[in-house]
Order: structure tokens, then C-alpha cells, then sequence
């Protein structure tokens, strides 16, 4: 099987990769950054994926093409940041130490916010794939993981809110787990794996 993905994220990527068989080939979809970035603009994490999978397979004819979107949900915050995850301190015009990147500010952000909330700070994360092809979605599948949010940073395997993002039962932060083992028990494996299950039962991408 033969799958582009929509997403010049690092982190996804090997995550992704992680969870593929040696029967799946997985790429980046070529020339991503020259594709003009489609507005993510639905309300649910099920919508911009949709959106972005059709938006993203027009530029890959015959290819299918996966796109995700994810993200945390507090419980203490109602829900947020959702779909605004990964823009949390820019949409709050959070600024942070100088040279901080996105996804420090985001976390110093959501920490400022719970730092008088008492503990467990139930949290999940939650992620929707999409695939599609010649704008035609093929398969959708979504995943999730429920955890709470610690306010002292931990680990330095993970990537977005993992460092913050504790799980009770094993005792550490998603950025505390060893790669596979991360895959195991987060929202963006959950999805793909089911995802990859829905398209080889379709026989989609093989070849």
C-alpha cells in the first residue's frame, strides 16, 4: 500500500511510521510546500480532516492522501484548545520568553490558564483521519486518549502538548514513552491503525 501524507510535521510523520507495516510506504505528499495551505475552518476535528484529505488529494491524481487533525481537550477549559490546538497561544496573542517555539508557547500558555485548577486535570486527546483520493473520500477513523495535564514539563521523546500530557496508568508523559510504545497508547496510532485496516479491507493503494 502506497500513502501520501498531507503534513510536513515531523513528529506526525514518525509517528505515523512507526505504526505502518513493511507493507505500507508511506511519503510525504510531494511538494507540500509549495501547495497553497487550505483555510481549516470546520468546527470539528472530523470536518478539517475531511476538508484537507479532499482538499490535499486534488494535487496527487489516482494517489490517496491522508490528512489528520488533532488535538487536546480539558475538561476545565470546556473543551478547548480542540480544534485550535495547535494555534492556541496565537489565537490569545500569547507571547512567551523570546525565542520560544510554537509549541512551547502553547504549552506555557495552557499552563498559565491551570495553574489554579486542582488536580486530576482531566484531558484527552483526540484525532480524526481522512483519506482520500481525486477528491473523493475513501475512509475516515478516529482515535483518542484520555489522560490529565501536569503543569511541570516532562520527557523529551514527544512533540505539541506531550510533555504536559500525563498518563496515570503508566506513570509518564506521552513525551516520557519510547516512540513504539507511545504508538500504543495514543489517539493519532489508535486512528491510523484503523484507518490502514478500513483500506486494506478495500483493497485501496495496494499494488
Amino acid at each position: 500500500m502506497h500513502l501520501y501524507v498531507a503534513t510536513s510535521n515531523s513528529g506526525k510523520l514518525r509517528d505515523f511510521a512507526a505504526v505502518a507495516s513493511v507493507d505500507v510506504v508511506l511519503e510525504p505528499l510531494p511538494g507540500l510546500g509549495e501547495i497553497p495551505t487550505p483555510a481549516e475552518d470546520e468546527s470539528t476535528f472530523e470536518g478539517n480532516a475531511r476538508l484537507k484529505a479532499i482538499f490535499y488529494s486534488r494535487y496527487a491524481p489516482g494517489q490517496v492522501v491522508l490528512a489528520d487533525d488533532s488535538g487536546l481537550e480539558v475538561d476545565a477549559l470546556g473543551g478547548a484548545p480542540g480544534v485550535r490546538s495547535a494555534r492556541y497561544a496565537e489565537d490569545f496573542r500569547f507571547v512567551g520568553p523570546e525565542g520560544a517555539s510554537l509549541d512551547e508557547r502553547n504549552n506555557l500558555y495552557l499552563v498559565q490558564l491551570l495553574g489554579g485548577v486542582s488536580e486530576p486535570r482531566r484531558a484527552r486527546y483526540c484525532c480524526v483521519l481522512a483519506a482520500a483520493r481525486d477528491g473523493e473520500i475513501l475512509a475516515t477513523a478516529e482515535g483518542s486518549v484520555e489522560g490529565e495535564i501536569v503543569l511541570t514539563p516532562r520527557g523529551e521523546e514527544g512533540f505539541g502538548y506531550d510533555p504536559l500530557f500525563y498518563l496515570p496508568e503508566q506513570k509518564k508523559t506521552m513525551a516520557e514513552l519510547e516512540i513504539r510504545s507511545k504508538l500504543g497508547f495514543s489517539h493519532r496510532g489508535r486512528a491510523f491503525a484503523v484507518l490502514l485496516a478500513s483500506l486494506l479491507e478495500q483493497q485501496v493503494g495496494l499494488f
